[in-house]
C-alpha cells in the first residue's frame, strides 16, 4: 500500500481550497444520501469557516490525493465554546473514488488528535443509515444512537386551503392564545420569549451523553440572528402568546436561501412543556405555511427533520403533508482515545 498523502490544514481565506473542499463535499453527500435538499455550496462554505461569534472555533482539514480540485477527502472539525466543552462535532468525508484506501481511518485518527490535543475526549456526528459513512463509524467503534428523519411537504401537492383548515381546527383548541410574527432579526420585544423557547428545545430527544444548550439573549443575537445574516437567509419566525402572561409559549422558525429560492427549511418548532396539548405546534406551522405560501410563492419543497421517536410532532408534520424522504440520519459518538 502506498505512503497515505500529508493531512494539512485549510486557510479559510484560501478561496480555491476552500471551494475544491466543499465541492468534494458535496460530491460525497450526493453518493450517501441522493435525495438530500440541493445545499448551497456558498452557504456549506460558510458553515465551515465561520467561527466566533457567529459559530464556535472550526478547523478545516484535507488531504490532497490524485483527484481533480486537489481534495480527497477531509473533515471539519467545531469546536463547541458554550456547552459540551468535552466534545467535537466532527464532519468527515471520502470522494467515492477514493474510499477503501484507508483516507477516512488517517483522517478520523488526526481528527481525534486535533480533540485530545484540545482537551477533550468525544466526537460527535451523524451518518446516512445504510450507507458507507455508517460502514465506518461502527468500524471504528462508534455508538450509534439518535434516529432522525427527513420529511418533506411538496407544496404542489397539498389540497388547496389545507393549512388553513389545519389552523383553524388547531386554533379551536388554542383559546387563550395569539399568533405573531416577524421576519429577520429578532425583535428586542420578542428576544426574552425566543431564549425561552431555545431553551425549551432541551428536553427534545438527544445523545444521551450531551449537555443541553443554555441560550442567553447575547447567544440569540450571535448563533442565531448572526448566523442568518451572514448566510443571507430569510428567516420566518410565528411564535404563539399565551394571553394572560404576555409570555411567548411556541414557535416555528424557518428560513428560505437565495441560492435555493424553491425550498424552504424547516428549523425548531418547539412548545412550552406547561403549554402542550392545546395544538400549539400545529397551529404555529399551519401558520406559517399560510404566511410562506404569500411571501414566498416559488417555494415547491419544505424540509424538516424529526427524532423517530417524536410522535407528536411527527403526527403534525403528516398532519401538514409532510412526506418521508431519503434513509434515517444517525447520530454516532466516538471514544478519542479509541482512535489512537
Amino acid at each position: 500500500m502506498s505512503a497515505m498523502p500529508a493531512i494539512s490544514r485549510i486557510d479559510p481565506a484560501d478561496t480555491s481550497t476552500v471551494r475544491a473542499f466543499v465541492g468534494a463535499q458535496l460530491a460525497s453527500l450526493a453518493v450517501d444520501d441522493p435525495t438530500s435538499p440541493p445545499w448551497s455550496a456558498r452557504v456549506l462554505k460558510l458553515r465551515v469557516t465561520l467561527g466566533p461569534p457567529v459559530r464556535g472555533p472550526v478547523e478545516l482539514w484535507r488531504t490532497p490525493g490524485d483527484v481533480p480540485g486537489g481534495v480527497a477527502g477531509g473533515y471539519c472539525l467545531q469546536l463547541p465554546d458554550l456547552d459540551n466543552l468535552d466534545s467535537a462535532r466532527l464532519d468527515l468525508f471520502v470522494l467515492p473514488a477514493a474510499r477503501r484506501q484507508g483516507l477516512g481511518t488517517a483522517l478520523l485518527r488526526h481528527a481525534a488528535e486535533r480533540v485530545a490535543a484540545s482537551g477533550r475526549s468525544r466526537l460527535d456526528g451523524s451518518v446516512i443509515e445504510g450507507s458507507a459513512g455508517e460502514a465506518f463509524a461502527r468500524g471504528a467503534g462508534a455508538t450509534i444512537g439518535l434516529a432522525e428523519l427527513r420529511r418533506v411537504l411538496d407544496v404542489a401537492r397539498v389540497p388547496a386551503g389545507h393549512a388553513a383548515r389545519c389552523q383553524d381546527g388547531a386554533a379551536a383548541a388554542a383559546a387563550g392564545y395569539s399568533l405573531v410574527s416577524w421576519l429577520g432579526r429578532t425583535p428586542e420585544e420578542y428576544l426574552k420569549g425566543v431564549v425561552a423557547m431555545e431553551n425549551a428545545m432541551n428536553d427534545a430527544p438527544s445523545m444521551p451523553g450531551a449537555e443541553p444548550e443554555i441560550w442567553t439573549e447575547q447567544r440569540v443575537r450571535d448563533r442565531k440572528d448572526g448566523w442568518i445574516e451572514a448566510v443571507g437567509a430569510r428567516p420566518y419566525q410565528v411564535a404563539a402568546i399565551c394571553d394572560a402572561t404576555g409570555e411567548m409559549v411556541a414557535l416555528s422558525e424557518l428560513g428560505v436561501f437565495p441560492d435555493a429560492p424553491d425550498w424552504g427549511f424547516q428549523s425548531n418548532t418547539v412548545v412550552a412543556r406547561p403549554h402542550r396539548g392545546h395544538r400549539l405546534g400545529l397551529l404555529v406551522k399551519a401558520a406559517m405555511l399560510g404566511w410562506l405560501a404569500e411571501a414566498e410563492p416559488r417555494v415547491r419543497w419544505i424540509v424538516t427533520y424529526n427524532a423517530m421517536s417524536n410522535s407528536h410532532m411527527i403526527a403534525i408534520n403528516e398532519e401538514l403533508g409532510f412526506a418521508v424522504s431519503g434513509e434515517p440520519l444517525r447520530e454516532v459518538e466516538l471514544s478519542v482515545t479509541a482512535q489512537s
